[in-house]
């Protein structure tokens, strides 16, 4: 995959923030999501690529931007496979919350797993513990396996959980077992990122949250040397029978990070609002200030760019 591709891509995570961010506690989530899918599509248009959504804004009769199966790029280039998240956290836009971000994972054609709009059982860490989580054994012992890996005690630990009633039982059994816990209300792609954060602060993402968010995450902990292991939870007969559809039999099959994002990936992200990954966007008299990072697979490389749009006028 081209080395510039990552570079080329940040525009379109920068553009997305920057439009979405002027709404940045303005209560209006359909505003938020609407700003950042016209700004990235506008972005990813002009790339020099051949890409296709994989994973996007939903199904073409659902989205008229970034759906899945929309073409996108100059159609010179490399041909990858997209998957994208306009706006990560429209509901914290809105209300002014933290960890919102805009994202982009890339990935070499059959790089990405097919999964439906449903949900996914998942376990998440940074570096420090890839290899030792496995999402068959209990949560304490994989508390245990990681704060041995990290050698730290496990009331050290840090876990992020979605706050959701389906989670009281995971949430009382990591009391159970000593380790703090970070509830959040939305965004468990930006917590999954923040488990390779520069800055300590979140050991481990637990919990049920969407499929799709699960493979931008495990690309993105692919590129950083993370590691990730998750299991498909159709709400229904009818996710189940759409995740049969595309091949996933199993429904209880564990799959590893490489099921979920194999081959060479690039990721992106530009924050919207600040939290523990990546600072928000900034507005100033002389223009803007934007905080991501660009990841590859293939070298193993995070580069963290802070850029500032001298653009007068811009808000």
């Amino acid at each position: 995959m081209h080395r510039n591709l990552g570079l080329d891509l940040l525009r379109a995570t920068e553009e997305a923030a920057l439009a979405c961010a002027r709404q940045i506690g303005a209560g209006d989530e359909a505003a938020a999501e609407a700003a950042a899918v016209a700004a990235m599509h506008a972005a990813l248009s002009e790339i020099d690529m051949d890409g296709h959504v994989l994973i996007g804004e939903g199904e073409r009769d659902e989205s008229s931007r970034l759906y899945i199966g929309e073409h996108l790029g100059t159609g010179h280039g490399p041909k990858v496979e997209l998957a994208v998240d306009a706006l990560e956290g429209a509901t914290l836009v809105a209300t002014g919350g933290p960890n919102a971000i805009s994202a982009i994972a890339v990935a070499e054609e059959g790089g990405f797993l097919k999964v439906p709009n449903t949900y996914m059982d998942k376990i998440a860490v940074g570096p420090a513990a890839r290899g030792v989580i496995d999402i068959e054994r209990s949560v304490s012992e994989n508390l245990l396996a990681v704060a041995r890996a990290k050698n730290v005690p496990i009331e050290a630990l840090f876990v992020v959980i979605l706050d959701r009633p389906r989670h009281e039982p995971l949430i009382e059994e990591v009391r159970e077992v000593g380790a703090r816990i970070k509830l959040i209300k939305h965004g468990d792609l930006s917590a999954a990122l923040a488990t390779c954060s520069r800055t300590p602060g979140v050991d481990v993402l637990l919990g049920i949250g969407g499929a799709r968010e699960g493979v931008l995450a495990a690309a993105a902990l692919r590129c950083c040397g993370g590691d990730m292991q998750a299991r498909l939870r159709p709400r229904n007969r009818e996710e189940a029978e759409a995740a049969r559809e595309l091949g996933l039999q199993d429904l209880e099959r564990p799959m590893r990070i490489e099921d979920l994002a194999t081959g060479q990936l690039v990721f992106v992200a530009t924050g919207v609002t600040s939290g523990d990954f990546l600072q928000g966007v900034q507005y100033r008299t002389e223009g803007s200030l934007t905080h991501s990072a660009v990841m590859r697979s293939e070298t193993s490389i995070t580069r963290w760019i802070e850029a500032e749009h001298n653009v007068r006028g811009a808000w």
